[in-house]
């Protein structure tokens, strides 16, 4: 589904070390990969790459389309990036969806009220921000979703609640690359494990079925 061929980003130096030294992996449909390390390996650089949303090198296919042979904002619709800390442009939740009946039942899965969407984004928890995000990233329907510490602010139960509408979505066929610090999350949802250091990803192994 997803092959990544030597991806790579410099540093902002010529003589500096590359931010993101050369990738190569490959991501089949419903299927989920776990990405960990330490702050300011690599992680999110790596993600951001994926998408197209920083200056990078090499090559990428979604189901043997190149990346560069598509528009950019298609080719970030099909394959979404959502940070850990994702941006709001409005102040009421609501103004960042198109109303629609998908909307609701996400925020519902979540285990969100639906007034929450009438709410100003500044009066919202960390955890209300991440899910309402994770609203925004699902409803595109994407092909390949990138998930930069999605669970990290969460109770238990909502990490429950998140983790089964993702493995919904691997089950119909979505790919997903998560970054996480949680071995346990990480051995719930993925296949296959990888740490990052020093701008390189590294194979940590995989996870037992």
């Amino acid at each position: 589904m997803l092959e990544i061929r030597q991806l790579r980003r410099a540093g902002s130096e010529p003589s500096a070390p590359p931010l993101i030294k050369a990738t190569d992996l490959a991501i089949g449909r419903s299927e989920c990969v776990a990405v960990s390390g330490p702050s300011g390996a690599g992680k999110s650089l790596l993600m951001r790459a994926i998408a197209d949303l920083d200056p990078n090198h090499g090559e990428i296919t979604l189901d043997g389309v190149p990346r560069d042979s598509m528009p950019a904002p298609e080719w970030r619709r099909q394959v979404v990036y959502q940070p850990a800390e994702p941006g709001w442009w409005a102040d009421v939740a609501a103004e960042h969806f198109a109303k629609s009946n998908s909307v609701e039942d996400l925020v519902a899965a979540f285990g969100l009220p639906l007034d929450i969407l009438a709410s100003p984004v500044s009066r919202l928890s960390t955890g209300e921000r991440q899910r309402l995000a994770l609203v925004r990233t699902l409803i595109l329907t994407p092909r390949v979703m990138l998930l930069d510490e999605p669970t990290s602010g969460l109770d238990p139960d909502s990490v429950d609640r998140v983790e089964g509408v993702l493995r919904q979505r691997l089950d119909a066929g979505a790919a997903m690359v998560i970054v996480t610090h949680d071995a346990e999350q990480a051995a719930r949802l993925a296949g296959r494990l990888y740490r990052m250091a020093d701008g390189e990803l590294l194979a940590a192994g995989e996870v037992a079925p």
